[in-house]
């Protein structure tokens, strides 16, 4: 394992020798992965295209991302970057420290977080898409493409997180493979609206599983924390380890997800909304409001309390299906606008 472990870094240090105009690429390209943005991007951009895709992307990026907290602490024992500090390692083969925030994450190396989630949740995106050219188009190459994208984004995202010192690129090659398997798997098993308390138990279920794994594998004595140490010790700026990277913050995202996907169906304004079918204006709108009222939820400053912290975080996430799937739309449909068409039955 050495051996590779070995190759990942004179890997990663070929990709830090390219052009100095690639770092933006690089950085730019691992921001857009970042998982809160399947929550706060791709979610409502998805939803005001097809809705039903979009309750998927939301539904498999939650489900997905807490798949890959329970894979990172069962693989404790994988490395993550951090290990080439304290490894035995030449200096030749050691790489420098790079300062870049993005680098000082703290959670284990196996999988890729931003391979496998983003893989997984962007999965009915290129189907739809798919679905789409395959109607207008009888060219294989067409009906291809949207895959074709969908890899091809995978790929940089794998090379963006091997460049800033993330991931060796055997774990992100294993979040690739996980999250295209999680996509196709997961896509036909999106749940049809529920009755309320189905998202709120699969939201305790997934906050009690992870909880009582977590403390199992703390009682037989294992450190899942040793890469947020390995972290703490060698980043260049103790500032840049944020509690936002850490896996809690993570479930504590995908939790209150699911929550406010429950409280966002059973709304009095989706239900008043849901059999509407809206123009492409109204889509516009729509989008584009949702993505701004989502960004301005997502930059209110936390509090520097860990328990105010996780508790805003959860109200945060929750209020994001609500405010995409019921007050935009409920908003959009009000603005002097081509008036939408009564969905068919």
């Amino acid at each position: 394992m050495d051996a590779l472990y070995s190759r990942g870094v004179l890997f990663a240090e070929m990709l830090q020798a390219g052009p100095p105009w690639l770092e933006q690429f690089w950085l730019s390209v691992t921001f857009l992965a970042d998982p809160k943005c399947i929550f706060i991007v791709f979610f409502p951009l998805a939803y005001f295209l097809d809705r039903k895709v979009g309750v998927a992307v939301l539904w498999i990026g939650l489900v997905s991302e807490w798949l890959n907290i329970v894979a990172k602490w069962l693989l404790f024992g994988e490395r993550p970057f951090w290990w080439v500090y304290e490894s035995g390692l030449s200096s030749k083969e050691k790489v420098l420290l790079r300062q870049f925030p993005v680098s000082c994450e703290t959670g284990p190396g196996s999988p890729s977080g931003h391979c496998m989630i983003t893989g997984a949740a962007l999965w009915p995106i290129a189907t739809a898409l798919t679905a789409l050219a395959s109607r207008h188009s009888t060219s294989r190459l067409v009906k291809l493409t949207p895959f074709l994208a969908y890899f091809l984004l995978l790929l940089a995202v794998g090379l963006s997180r091997i460049f800033i010192l993330a991931h060796f690129p055997h774990q992100v090659l294993g979040g690739i493979v996980a999250g295209a398997a999680l996509g196709w798997m997961l896509d036909s098993c999106v749940p049809a609206e529920r009755k309320l308390s189905f998202y709120l138990a699969t939201s305790l279920a997934l906050l009690l599983s992870a909880i009582g794994l977590y403390w199992s594998m703390v009682a037989l004595g294992v450190d899942i924390d040793w890469s947020i140490h390995l972290a703490t010790k060698w980043c260049l700026n103790p500032e840049w380890i944020r509690i936002e990277t850490r896996p809690f913050a993570s479930l504590c995202r995908d939790t209150a997800s699911a929550v406010g996907l429950g409280l966002a169906t059973h709304s009095s304004f989706y239900t008043q909304l849901r059999h509407e079918r809206p123009g492409w204006k109204r889509q516009a709108v729509g989008a584009g409001l949702a993505l701004t009222a989502l960004q301005g939820l997502n930059d209110v400053v936390q509090p520097e309390n860990v328990i105010l912290w996780y508790g805003l975080n959860f109200l945060k996430y929750a209020s994001f299906p609500w405010v995409v799937m019921a007050l935009v739309p409920w908003l959009v449909q009000s603005l002097p606008l081509t008036q939408s068409r009564p969905h068919s039955k």
